[in-house]
């Protein structure tokens, strides 16, 4: 069960900042489908508290354990401070960031499928607002029991477990399998339901559950807690809450996106493990022409693989039991770290065309991977925090937000090097005489640099557009546009600089200016008569 709390990364020295690191891996293993939430001293006045899509018989149980508020009296008669459950398209488009920050979204009405749990801390009330066609969206008060006998539909004996002085009825059996109130609170369209709401020790606490009872309600769910009254500018009072979110699809913990992703990933896992091997075996069947640079790419395929392999078993943990294996978890974030990182070191090699051309980096190269190597660490960093930490915490968006900025800086870092490799074959092809060796490289660096543009649009522009036009149910399309178009990407690499002699990448000029001096030299003195010259291949260079 994850804990979030509000905090987040402390300045100081390196060794504090690689414990605070070490932490968030273990942290970062907690995280499932079974959320637990803490913030003290917040000041929001929305929280965006988790995403989820449902099947019919889903569940959602929501435990509010303390809410501890610093409210001075007011005139206001709707309550302003609550839970809303909204259905959304997806969970990349937010149905609040269409609504004005300084309006309050427990005192509109909707036709959109809403549900309003408004808390009244005067009269120890929670009222249950549902507007729009949810007629088979089932909402009571507690918790759902550990082994429910009907998976689907709630009981009056089991599923509702009131509190001390709830005032709440139960639920009984209407027309055509529909189910209603007894009259102490009717539950309908646009209709109102009261339950009772516990106060003890100066905090407030209550618990629900919603059932998804038919294929209609079937969609993606969006929960949110509101504080109305911090919407003022300057007059926010800081509150204190705990809160525990469960939610449950009927085959696991998984939301309807993300079921699919333990077979992807597995699938996935294998393709990268055949390309690896495949590649070492080409590279054990062309000796004389492998450099440095191939081992790295097979390195990378491997890692990949391994990577994806442990985020596939992470899935299956936390579709069975709610969370991730602590172990695998960690494996996973370590493996992910150097996935990251040696994707954009080897792209950036082989555009700068280090260890086929040449040993040496340029100062301008080595910038780059003085750019892009901390800010890959800064990317994982930011994605490790962002596994870790719970969707209503208040430094997540942040770490968002910087994980988004971070990976384009490092995209489009990495164009720099094949660029800076294009204008010097450029100028190169019509000065030194080497023009027919020269095009064929300048022809494959072309083609590379509208590889990485490929990868990079598709991985990160259209598969977010992809996410946000499919529905909810296809979510998982966008990791298998992101999946197919890296290994598509790492095939064409592998395929465009492979160690063959014919390769142009991989060929050196037939003759230097050096050699036509010697040559010039040692004919003149008559060193080299009856002698005959042996051009210069790339087996004469330092191998692997």
């Amino acid at each position: 069960m994850a804990v979030s709390e509000r905090r987040g990364l402390a300045r100081g020295s390196p060794a504090e900042l690689g414990q605070q690191l070490v932490l968030l891996l273990l942290l970062g293993s907690c995280c499932g489908r079974i959320h637990r939430l803490v913030l003290t001293g917040e000041k929001r006045p929305n929280i965006q508290l988790n995403s989820f899509g449902f099947y019919t018989n889903g569940s959602l149980e929501v435990d509010l354990s303390l809410l501890r508020l610093g409210l001075q009296e007011t005139k206001e008669k709707t309550p302003l401070v609550g839970f809303s459950l909204t259905r959304i398209r997806s969970s990349s488009v937010r149905s609040s960031s269409t609504q004005d920050p300084n309006d309050c979204p427990l005192q509109k009405n909707s036709s959109n499928p809403l549900v309003l749990f408004l808390i009244n801390t005067k009269d120890l009330q929670v009222q249950v607002r549902k507007y729009g066609e949810q007629k088979k969206l089932f909402i009571s008060p507690g918790l759902l029991p550990e082994m429910p006998s009907e998976p689907g539909l709630p009981k009056p004996e089991h599923t509702v477990t009131p509190k001390k002085d709830s005032g709440e009825a139960g639920w009984r059996a209407g027309k055509e399998g529909a189910y209603a109130l007894s009259p102490q609170g009717l539950i309908g369209k646009d209709e109102e339901l009261v339950w009772g709401l516990d106060h003890h020790n100066n905090s407030y606490n209550f618990s629900f559950h919603v059932v998804i009872g038919s294929r209609a309600e079937e969609g993606q769910y969006s929960l949110s807690f509101h504080n109305c009254y911090n919407l003022m500018r300057g007059q926010e009072q800081p509150f204190d809450i705990t809160v525990m979110i469960r939610e449950k699809n009927p085959e696991g913990f998984l939301s309807a996106s993300e079921i699919p992703l333990f077979k992807l990933y597995m699938v996935m896992s294998a393709c990268f493990l055949a390309a690896g091997v495949f590649w070492v075996s080409v590279l054990c069947k062309n000796t004389y022409n492998v450099f440095k640079i191939h081992w790295l790419m097979a390195a990378l395929a491997f890692t990949k693989s391994i990577s994806l392999l442990f985020h596939s078993i992470n899935y299956y943990f936390i579709n069975s039991q709610g969370h991730p294996i602590e172990g695998l978890a960690v494996m996973h974030y370590i493996t992910h770290l150097l996935k990251g990182a040696l994707l954009f070191i080897t792209i950036a090699l082989i555009g700068s065309g280090w260890a086929f051309v040449k040993y040496v980096l340029s100062d301008k190269e080595k910038n780059i991977f003085g750019i892009v190597i901390p800010l890959q660490v800064l990317a994982n960093v930011a994605y490790i925090v962002i596994e870790s930490r719970e969707e209503g915490a208040s430094d997540y968006g942040i770490w968002k937000e910087i994980l988004f900025l971070v990976d384009l800086i490092c995209c489009g870092a990495i164009l720099f090097p094949v660029v800076w490799s294009i204008r010097h074959l450029q100028d190169a092809s019509g000065t030194d005489g080497k023009v027919a060796v020269n095009l064929a490289k300048l022809k494959l660096f072309r083609h590379y640099y509208v590889m990485v543009i490929c990868y990079v649009y598709f991985t990160r522009i259209i598969a977010i557009l992809l996410q946000v036009a499919v529905p909810f149910q296809w979510q998982w399309l966008y990791q298998l546009l992101v999946e197919g178009s890296t290994l598509a990407f790492f095939v064409l690499t592998g395929y465009k600089f492979q160690p063959a002699g014919d390769n142009p990448y991989l060929q050196l000029p037939q003759e230097d200016e050096e050699d036509v001096q010697m040559e010039q030299v040692m004919t003149d003195s008559g060193f080299r008569e009856g002698l005959s010259k042996v051009n210069k291949t790339a087996s004469g260079r330092e191998l692997l």
